[in-house]
């Protein structure tokens, strides 16, 4: 056992110690949370001034075993940190979602997808075991022949059936580069028969593909982004500097080539938060120009977009400028391959707001999930799009619009931001009864938040 090896167990352990220090360290009716100065949420909730949970030592790499292809992670490891410690190895989690600071408790307590997830389906199932302090005050082990009910409950929790402190995951082995085929498609509906013969064949051309997510322009300009891994040296392509990733997509011919490291690939989206940094002015030349690297990141937006929330400051110009109030669209929804050309042509004619991402979605697992019960050996198409539009007659107009056509299409849609169900449709959308159940055993006395409330309620 090496050194650095034993170092990270024993600062994982002291880790755990002084969590359950600070949660026994809580009046008893007092509600549990963490105490974390950043999140990936995009929803507003009501402020507390209980004292969070201490996750000081629970943010590192553990373990990476090269051999048999796991790693042991700290629940609030982010993915840069987690990517970092398993590249050198040639190996990395199955599904990396797209923004570095996103950590692997999250994403799977949130949910994460990426262009890997047409053949690897979410970041939980790859989790081999988790240890989760629960709101008993109890770290348990769970996993798919122990605390099973806990193991399945957990996947779109939010941290409401407790928080995962340590999880094993499995990782695959990756080369070196990716070769890119970006695909133009001038009729959403021609873009999706391509994208499901892809899923099913994992195949173009007879080459075999290992990434597969889309970028839509326009209901007659869309791409299908089509990577293979390959270790032959060559040139690559650089967007963490004044190159844009999302723009390079766009060309006027059948199909256009690229190529990327994988460690840029893996993180092609985080250097403009998708397209959201144009938002901040960051995609003008000029301001390219002398914006510093290093702050080109998801981080560096999302602070932004903390104090633009704090001080109102976007509808603060909007009045200035005699404009009415904005409403945040953020969103990212599953919608069955079937039924997707129908919503994203439905969306291009009642949302104004483009780009979107598409992202297609198989489970591995053959059984659902039963806080996101999608089916299981149906494709899904993960449509994600983030941006405002102006305030409709009542609270949240255009995202309860999204939700009803959501649904209407046999689709769900993720909880990281505003959501606007009632509690009957919630339950019977996210598995109240199975949610109810772990949540009796695990939570008895309700010293977390119920995941209606925090998701829905925003408390």
């Amino acid at each position: 056992m090496s050194a650095p090896a034993t170092d990270a167990r024993t600062a994982h352990a002291a880790g755990v110690r002084r969590l359950l220090e600070s949660y026994w360290a809580l009046p008893p009716d007092a509600q549990v949370r963490l105490a974390k100065r950043t999140s990936n949420l995009f929803r507003s909730r009501s402020v507390t001034a209980a004292p969070g949970l201490d996750t000081s030592g629970l943010t590192g790499v553990i373990r990476v075993d090269p051999e048999g292809r796991t790693a042991d992670v700290a629940g609030m490891c982010t993915y840069e940190d987690l990517v970092a410690a398993t590249l050198p190895h040639g190996l990395a989690p199955l599904v990396v979602p797209q923004l570095k600071t996103i950590t692997l408790g999250g994403a799977v307590t949130g949910l994460g997808i990426e262009s890997t997830s047409f053949r690897s389906g979410l970041p939980h199932e790859s989790v081999l075991e988790m240890d989760i302090l629960t709101g008993a005050g109890e770290v348990i082990t769970a996993s798919p022949s122990e605390h099973a009910d806990l193991y399945r409950a957990f996947p779109n929790s939010y941290g409401t059936l407790g928080y995962a402190v340590r999880l094993r995951i499995e990782l695959e082995t990756v080369q070196a580069f990716v070769t890119l085929r970006q695909l133009r498609f001038h009729t959403i509906a021609d873009l999706m028969a391509a994208m499901d013969r892809i899923v099913a064949t994992r195949r173009l051309d007879d080459v075999p593909v290992d990434y597969l997510d889309g970028v839509v322009f326009s209901a007659d300009e869309s791409y299908l982004c089509v990577g293979t891994q390959s270790s032959a040296p060559g040139p690559v392509s650089d967007y963490t500097g004044r190159h844009i990733y999302y723009r390079s997509i766009q060309h006027d011919d059948a199909e256009k080539v690229d190529r990327l490291t994988i460690h840029d690939y893996l993180w092609r989206w985080d250097t403009d938060w998708f397209w959201c940094s144009a938002a901040f002015g960051a995609q003008y030349p000029f301001v390219r120009r002398v914006w510093p690297r290093r702050y080109l990141s998801s981080a560096t937006y999302s602070r932004l977009m903390r104090l633009e929330r704090r001080f109102d400051i976007g509808d603060r110009l909007e009045k200035l400028h005699g404009r009415p109030a904005r409403e945040r669209v953020i969103q990212d929804v599953e919608v069955p391959i079937a039924r997707c050309a129908e919503f994203v042509d439905w969306f291009l004619g009642n949302v104004p707001i483009t780009p979107i991402w598409l992202c297609p979605l198989r489970l591995r697992d053959h059984d659902a999930w039963p806080l996101y019960p999608l089916h299981p050996a149906e494709t899904y198409v993960n449509v994600g799009f983030w941006s405002t539009v102006p305030v409709g007659a009542t609270e949240g107009e255009t995202n309860r619009l999204i939700e009803r056509k959501v649904r209407d299409l046999d689709g769900h849609k993720s909880l990281y931001s505003d959501a606007f169900y009632s509690r009957e449709d919630f339950d019977s959308l996210y598995g109240g009864a199975d949610y109810r159940a772990a949540r009796r055993r695990y939570d008895p006395d309700g010293r977390l938040l119920d995941l209606y409330q925090k998701v829905v309620q925003r408390r």
